[in-house]
């Protein structure tokens, strides 16, 4: 569920998370597998900000 979530992929959200609650996920283990994809995801932009950071540092 939190890779799709990476992703975005609302039919894979949808998909792994009912599959999930197929086989017995509760509510806080849905929203577990939600906060890590936002961890992954903030960490991503974090790795990411420094590209930016300097790319922006040098002149072009």
């Amino acid at each position: 569920m939190a890779c799709a979530h990476i992703t975005q992929c609302p039919y894979c959200i949808d998909g792994h998370t009912q599959r999930a609650r197929k086989i017995g996920a509760t509510d806080e283990e849905v929203a577990e597998a939600i906060f890590v994809a936002i961890a992954i995801g903030a960490g991503g932009v974090l790795a990411h900000s420094t590209v930016a950071m300097r790319s922006a540092a040098v002149p072009h």
